[in-house]
């Protein structure tokens, strides 16, 4: 049993990477997240979409518009921190972002920009030459970060949503 609701698989942590195939198993998990979404939805039931996924917590809805919102960004800062010497990227008020009025559309428009916007993040993170992945970005809050640490932290972030889903109190 989990010890923490907010955090199913963990808080993230960097790893180094120590070889390429450890980038291209993270790059495994981009791809692969709109299928691990896609699975996780279908076993809510409709009328369960609007329930919070842990007490406190966003609606089942909610989390997964956020995660398109989310990923649109991370596409967006790894073109910015490929193509500019150490961007500022931008943040966003992820909670305002959440009570938008769109945020109560079908689940099905964000799931199907989750699955065109993994093609393309997924064709990029593959041809992007390893060397690159040592670029940086930086957060106003969160400080500099390279490539590397971005596409673990999407990578996970993709993995603890799909486990808030798959644990929350709908099935």
């Amino acid at each position: 049993m989990m010890s923490d609701p907010r955090y199913p698989i963990g808080k993230f942590s960097f790893v180094p990477v120590s070889d390429e195939s450890a980038r291209q198993a993270t790059i495994a998990e981009i791809r692969d997240l709109p299928k691990h979404l896609k699975a996780a939805v279908a076993a809510v039931p409709a009328d369960k979409l609007d329930t919070p996924y842990r007490e406190g917590g966003w609606t089942i809805r909610q989390l997964i518009h956020h995660i398109a919102d989310s990923h649109m960004n991370a596409f967006i800062r790894f073109r910015l921190g490929l193509t500019e010497d150490a961007p500022m990227i931008k943040p966003y008020n992820e909670k305002l972002w959440a009570l938008l009025p769109d945020a109560s559309l079908p689940v099905e428009p964000s799931i199907a920009i989750l699955e065109n916007l993994h093609h393309r993040l997924t064709v990029l993170l593959e041809l992007t030459p390893a060397d690159a992945f040592t670029r940086e970005v930086v957060h106003p809050e969160n400080g500099t970060m390279t490539l590397d640490r971005l596409l673990q932290l999407y990578a996970w972030h993709g993995l603890h949503h799909v486990a808030h889903i798959t644990n929350a109190p709908v099935h």
